[in-house]
């Protein structure tokens, strides 16, 4: 396939960017579209220019690092992460515009790699389960409903790639941190936290300058692990009981 690559380029944070527009010729169908780029920077290598710069690291759909805007959607017009998408996606002769995630939160640190630091942040604020539980314990010792278990693996596939975010209208991050929410609250161990654990979320989610949720549920049509609309319910309802219990 022959390819026309509108690609975001910037040097740095500090300065301006803009769309460069590029040709590239010889792409198999079968290539990733990540492979793709590596084409293209091979032949910029070659011609004595800057290769594009991009985040990857597993490659296999699992770390959510290699998130695009491609053509305007979030991983482009596959439910998959950008590492998954494949070629076989687009025709010959195709215009591919490729942009960073687009939000102010994730500033753009060099062409189309970004910072998704506040995501860190925000699992830091509480993100996690505290609990001393001493040496690793039998399988059976805390019993588990199966509801609940499945319900918690499920949504603990959430990567944190950022699609949620790049795709809402609002910027929010609500489906990310729902995904989270709801992964430690289903489980006996995350309850001693449960209610502080939103509470320290949503400020430090409301701290780092994400928009607030309206429900449009674009967030969940971009993302690549289908993380469903109500872990932003249940997100909710956990925080309205944290707000009476006056936390």
């Amino acid at each position: 396939m022959r390819l026309t690559l509108n690609i975001w380029r910037q040097r740095d944070a500090a300065s301006a960017g803009s769309m460069q527009k590029y040709e590239l010729d010889g792409v198999s169908e079968d290539m990733s579209f990540l492979e793709m780029l590596d084409v293209l920077n091979e032949q910029l290598n070659e011609q004595g220019e800057e290769p594009v710069a991009f985040d990857s690291d597993c490659r296999e759909g699992i770390c959510g690092t290699c998130g695009l805007m491609i053509n305007g959607q979030a991983h482009g017009p596959e439910v998959t992460t950008t590492c998954q998408l494949h070629m076989r996606s687009f025709k010959d002769g195709d215009d591919i515009t490729i942009e960073p995630w687009r939000s102010d939160v994730f500033p753009v640190l060099r062409d189309l790699v970004v910072d998704r630091g506040a995501f860190d942040r925000i699992i830091q604020a509480g993100g996690y389960i505290s609990a001393n539980t001493g040496s690793a314990p039998d399988a059976h010792a805390a019993p588990v409903e199966k509801k609940r278990a499945d319900r918690s693996f499920d949504v603990a596939t959430c990567i944190g790639c950022g699609a949620c975010v790049a795709a809402c209208p609002n910027g929010s991050a609500s489906l990310f941190m729902g995904a989270k929410i709801t992964h430690l609250g289903e489980l006996p161990q995350g309850q001693p936290e449960r209610y502080d654990r939103v509470v320290n979320m949503v400020g430090q989610h409301d701290a780092e300058g994400f928009g607030g949720c309206t429900n449009i549920g674009e967030c969940t049509a971009a993302c690549p692990k289908e993380i469903p609309l109500d872990v932003i319910s249940q997100l909710n309802k956990d925080l309205r009981t944290a707000l009476k219990q006056g936390r």
